[in-house]
């Protein structure tokens, strides 16, 4: 996962996707043999010259001021969370270089998770780790304690067990937002090495993974809707919204619910008597490094 080559590709798929029509650039009836803009027009609308942006494009810019990110981030048409990656791409810092220690799940949010009794709650944290659950999210998800600790991997979930496919019936937008996800990760730490790792072996176990991969798209946990095929309850729809931990920007808390009387909402109320207590509190939790 070389930042470098990371961030030559990301630019070069940002750039790609735009056309001439779509940012105001005269085509003059020249016949491009890429789709896209071409270097010269996207430095032009950045403000920079082409040496310069050619340099940023292929990695080789140093000590990139914000304003030209800025500037090129606005001449690509990026959104929040393509910015961010352009900035940890464009200007890593030490803390994002290496996390070095286990990621371990605070009282507070082990105290939220442990209070959410009716919704499906998970707390996912660097590399779509999977750190800790609810009985809920156990019931509806997956037996998480009957896995072993290595494979508690929402991408490893979603690309290298078959089970998936059941579970999610909109799949491929869920290997989607999986994979965009997991690039702003490797945005944040790209040297990380159980993280290369995971995306070797991703992409070596799943076709689909690695042309995901290919596309660059990033994009944040936030909130939105999910569906999932439950093999005893059936078919149902969850509203779901993502809470950052405080003293750990890598960590999130997904919590799923539904509206109060909706066939969704009561169908949870089923899923919650289905759920049983784990005995073995220590079994609910896992570390990751």
């Amino acid at each position: 996962m070389d930042r470098a080559q990371q961030l030559s590709e990301f630019l070069q798929t940002r750039r790609g996707r735009l056309r001439p029509e779509d940012v105001g650039v005269p085509d003059f009836g020249r016949q491009r043999r890429v789709p896209g803009l071409r270097r010269e027009e996207l430095a032009l609308l950045a403000g920079v010259s082409v040496d310069y942006y050619t340099r940023l494009e292929q990695g080789r810019a140093r000590n990139v001021s914000s304003d030209v990110l800025d500037a090129v981030a606005r001449a690509l048409r990026l959104d929040g969370d393509e910015r961010a990656h352009l900035r940890n791409l464009a200007r890593p810092t030490t803390s994002r270089k290496r996390p070095s220690r286990p990621q371990q799940v605070g009282a507070e949010m082990r105290q939220a998770l442990d209070a959410l009794t009716a919704a499906p709650a998970y707390i996912i944290g660097r590399r779509l780790d999977i750190l800790a659950w609810n009985d809920m999210a156990r019931a509806l998800i997956a037996d998480f304690p009957a896995m072993p600790a290595a494979e508690r991997n929402m991408a490893r979930m979603v690309f290298l067990d078959d089970a998936s496919k059941d579970l999610y019936p909109d799949w491929e937008l869920k290997a989607r937002d999986t994979v965009s996800n997991l690039r702003l990760d490797a945005g944040r730490h790209p040297d990380d090495p159980r993280l290369a790792g995971l995306i070797g072996e991703l992409s070596l176990g799943s076709e689909r993974f690695r042309r995901l991969w290919a596309d660059h798209n990033v994009h944040g946990k936030t909130r939105g809707k999910k569906r999932f095929a439950h093999p005893q309850l059936g078919d149902l729809t969850l509203d779901y919204v993502a809470m950052r931990a405080p003293d750990d920007p890598d960590m999130t808390m997904m919590i799923y619910s539904a509206p109060p009387g909706s066939d969704a909402g009561i169908t949870l109320r089923l899923l919650a008597s289905l759920s049983q207590p784990q005995p073995e509190a220590e079994a609910r939790t896992t570390q990751s490094t």
